[in-house]
């Protein structure tokens, strides 16, 4: 029984999420292919620019440098591997394979959330405790934070993983076109430790997190409010964009969580792009938000432009 469930789990799994690849393979590819580059170019930028600007080494904005490259390494769990399906024949993975894609993706899902989370601490901690926020947001802080903003969720997905990578399967089909929690569509029996375990994990890096930046953004929104314009300012300038970025990426969770259980209610070809949209608008909107909306990075963008546009008409 063993030696049948490890052949059963080393079975290749058949992406049939993708709609008429034979017909528009290469328009799929270039056009993802594009959005690929542009998400590593845009969000590279601005790390690097955090990087070498030492006015921007501060925590917010070494937060914001962390979580745009969570946005590249998110995109980089699921595009090369679309690029690859959309020039090939079959549209397959292995069991095994799925099952890491799987758990980079909620993994970094996971710590989009969490990092959202710091940022909303240290924006709390920055308008109304200004004088102690040296103490509060030291070095050692921020370095705890973030460690634990991508620890904490590869432990909880790693055992969601391990739980679902041992079950028997029985479908080998994903309606999808790379590997989220459909997966558990494969499985011969609901498992109940599964789904429990998986409320857990929702609640650790998901709900938690966010009832946490909700609850801070609302009191930060409602006591600048009845404060000086100064402050009423101040929390407009740091916080909009922050808000911005959770929407997005709320409205992502939703959809992926939604999915598996309307899949059956919407036609394929609907899926497919409702799916591509998920993991194309928040890596490319990330950076556009944080250079617009935030004047020291908006400057360094400007001034970045203007040295390339003179440089290109000086040659």
């Amino acid at each position: 029984m063993d030696s049948f469930r490890g052949e059963m789990n080393e079975t290749s799994v058949t992406l049939g999420g993708y709609v008429e690849v034979e017909k528009y393979r290469y328009f799929y590819f270039v056009i993802i292919f594009i959005i690929y580059v542009l998400i590593i170019c845009c969000n590279s930028t601005i790390v690097c620019l955090i990087v070498v600007h030492k006015n921007l080494h501060h925590p917010m904005y070494i937060f914001i440098a962390a979580l745009l490259m969570n946005s590249v390494l998110f995109s980089t769990a699921v595009y090369p591997k679309l690029l690859i399906d959309f020039l090939s024949e079959k549209q397959i993975i292995s069991h095994t394979m799925c099952h890491f894609q799987y758990f980079i993706f909620y993994s970094l899902c996971g710590a989009e959330f969490l990092l959202l989370a710091a940022m909303a601490h240290d924006r709390y901690v920055s308008i109304f405790k200004p004088l102690q926020y040296p103490i509060f947001m030291r070095k050692t802080t921020v370095c705890v934070l973030l460690v634990m903003a991508w620890l904490v969720p590869i432990c909880l997905v790693a055992g969601s993983t391990v739980l679902s990578s041992k079950e028997k399967v029985c479908n080998f089909t994903l309606n999808g076109i790379f590997c989220n929690n459909s997966v558990y569509k494969l499985h011969c029996v609901a498992s109940r430790t599964i789904s429990v375990y998986g409320v857990i994990v929702v609640l650790g890096i998901v709900f938690l997190p966010m009832i946490y930046i909700v609850f801070t953004y609302a009191r930060i929104l409602i006591i600048s409010y009845y404060s000086c314009k100064t402050i009423r300012t101040k929390a407009a300038q740091t916080c909009l964009p922050h808000l911005l970025v959770l929407l997005n990426f709320s409205l992502f969770s939703a959809y992926d969580v939604a999915m598996p259980r309307l899949e059956s209610n919407i036609s394929k070809t609907v899926r497919l792009v409702m799916t591509l949209q998920t993991v194309l608008y928040h890596p490319l909107l990330n950076p556009i938000i944080y250079g617009l909306k935030l004047n020291e990075i908006s400057k360094h963008l400007k001034k970045l432009f203007r040295q390339k546009i003179v440089n290109c008409i000086d040659t």
